[in-house]
């Protein structure tokens, strides 16, 4: 089973997934190549300011082709936008831990300031959740695609019990609304006659339990109560009051 059966493109996470991965690759493609721009040398360690951060051609080039990764992910489907968010956004953090070791020494090869740090780890974490959400997140429902991938049951716009049990529900109602529409046009046989009376006995038969339970439930008097088999005593109680 693949994960394209369960989020097919019209699906909200797969939007969710692809606009969030095409967002996060385009700006750091803009960050790279800005600083290809400023023609900074490849490896040195002395970074110049873009956009706040400090960038080598290294890191340039870095963030071009994760930003061109993430960009072809989301073009790719919701489900390839999705891991491949929730990867990078682990590598993010992970790079952020390991160059916040290295700062200030000749093993800082793409040039991290602290800035960069807190940038690299508030950014692999806003990835994660981007590419996480949905998926691992808890209480999801059972209609929820990897809930149903991981049950091996299929996607829900597959799944044939609802369709089934519309149908037998159309079936079942079907003679009715037959039976109705005769006695509105006006030419019932007495078998329709008889069973649209019986229904509509056993609707207001429905309609006074319920408002029996409901007057029981609110706490009202006996004689309120009482006054649930008129289904109009409410108003007629509001009338007598204004009057």
């Amino acid at each position: 089973m693949r994960m394209d059966r369960y989020l097919p493109p019209e699906h909200p996470l797969n939007r969710f997934y692809r606009i969030a991965a095409a967002v996060f690759g385009a700006c750091l493609m803009v960050f790279g190549g800005l600083g290809l721009a400023n023609r900074v040398p490849l490896f040195t360690t002395d970074g110049v300011d873009v956009l706040g951060l400090s960038s080598n051609g290294l890191l340039a080039v870095v963030s071009i082709v994760v930003g061109a990764i993430l960009v072809a992910a989301a073009a790719w489907g919701g489900p390839v936008a999705s891991t491949t968010t929730a990867a990078i956004g682990v590598l993010f953090v992970l790079s952020g831990l390991a160059n916040l070791a290295v700062l200030n020494t000749s093993w800082n090869v793409f040039a991290f300031e602290l800035q960069n740090v807190v940038f690299s780890l508030i950014a692999g974490l806003v990835l994660m959740f981007f590419g996480f959400y949905g998926r691992v997140s808890g209480g999801l429902p059972e209609d929820n695609p990897y809930v149903r991938y991981r049950h091996h049951q299929p996607p829900a716009h597959e799944d044939r019990s609802d369709v089934i049990a519309d149908e037998k529900r159309i079936a079942e109602i079907k003679p009715m609304c037959e039976d109705e529409m005769a006695v509105a046009e006006g030419h019932p046989t007495p078998e329709q006659q008889r069973r649209v009376t019986a229904e509509r006995l056993r609707n207001v038969r429905q309609e006074r339990r319920r408002a029996y339970e409901h007057y029981r439930e609110s706490g009202r008097s006996e004689q309120e109560q009482i006054s649930a088999q008129n289904l109009w005593a409410d108003f007629q109680q509001d009338e007598s009051t204004r009057g």
